[in-house]
């Protein structure tokens, strides 16, 4: 009897389990659907799914029987999705055409954290939100929040709020430079920089990219590979941050995990970078489908956070730190096209 009970119990433990993988997989199917509708297609599926998993939240409230399924999507598939998402980084370019732009990617992803954070200091924003916006506008928009959250031991409703932030805000800045341009007095080249420097996240660089023509676009994507390439060093800085800080603090159970998956990150672009095209040769099209699953549990992992989220915090807490990231922005776009 006992056995059996155990059995029953063993298996629909794993059928809520399947149950919460599921929740996270069909609302980032309907993300995905909304986002090709004309439009909301600028937006993207990532805030799409995002939104729809806070406003489910308030609703409903948190699904607690898919709780262990819909957690290892916010943990797992996440730490998942960074390493596959070291892809996107293909180094040998980085080092062999885009040095001179990393000094650029070098001082946009400092001015953004640094000017992000004194400006939340000077509206009393909260900082731990703030400190994932200015490294989510320097780096690499939601992929560089997720990266950073577990070494900074953010809490998941900021993880969420934040990327949520990052896509749409993002979103808004490069259909700004996408109308801009004709009227910019600007080679494609240079707006290619522009974009490539500026701009918050890969899809964002591509969307303000691709009208101003291929080499335009190749410049912009190269431009912002070197700041994914700085994900990278900025982890292992703010990992010896918080090592000081708690230290300083003496919280002795405050110990800073080491996060394995930035090591599968940095292997998999060495892998994209030297081994897929050289030794091996990947079509096109299976590429661009690892580039969508990578997209996808992305996507899933970001609902898993959202579903944290508390409209009521986000009113209170996520203004301020919105204000600080959006002047940051504006600014970083206004000095990249003035030193062009």
């Amino acid at each position: 009897m006992n056995t059996s009970l155990a059995k029953h119990k063993k298996s629909s433990s794993r059928g809520l389990w399947f149950g919460g993988v599921g929740f996270t997989f069909i609302i980032a199917l309907v993300g995905f659907g909304l986002s090709q509708i004309p439009g909301l297609d600028h937006v993207g599926q990532l805030a799409c799914a995002i939104i729809i998993a806070v406003v489910y939240r308030q609703i409903w409230g948190y699904p607690e029987k898919f709780r262990t399924g819909i957690q290892f999507s916010a943990k797992r598939l996440l730490r998942l999705a960074i390493i596959l998402f070291g892809l996107k980084l293909n180094i040998d370019v980085v080092f062999h055409q885009g040095l001179g732009l990393l000094a650029r990617d070098v001082g946009t992803v400092v001015f953004s954290i640094l000017l992000t954070m004194l400006l939340a200091k000077l509206f009393k924003a909260n900082s731990s939100l703030s400190l994932l916006l200015g490294i989510g506008t320097g780096v690499c928009g939601a992929a560089a929040i997720a990266a950073v959250s577990p070494i900074l031991k953010a809490k998941d409703e900021d993880t969420a709020i934040g990327a949520g932030i990052i896509a749409l805000v993002g979103t808004i800045f490069a259909i700004t430079y996408t109308i801009l341009r004709p009227f910019l007095p600007l080679t494609d080249l240079q707006y290619g920089v522009w974009s490539g420097v500026g701009l918050h996240e890969i899809a964002h660089v591509a969307l303000a990219g691709a009208p101003a023509g291929p080499d335009a676009l190749a410049i912009a994507l190269l431009a912002k590979l070197g700041r994914v390439f700085l994900l990278v060093p900025l982890s292992f800085i703010l990992m010896y941050w918080m090592k000081r800080k708690n230290k300083v603090e003496s919280d002795s159970d405050a110990k800073i995990e080491f996060p394995w998956f930035l090591i599968g990150f940095i292997i998999m672009s060495l892998f994209g970078s030297y081994v897929l095209g050289h030794l091996i040769t990947v079509p096109t099209s299976v590429m661009n489908s690892i580039s969508f699953f990578t997209s996808f549990i992305l996507t899933m992992a970001m609902i898993g956070l959202g579903l944290n989220v508390s409209l009521k915090d986000l009113r209170t807490k996520a203004l301020r730190p919105l204000l600080a990231m959006a002047i940051t922005s504006v600014l970083l776009s206004v000095i990249t096209y003035f030193t062009m």
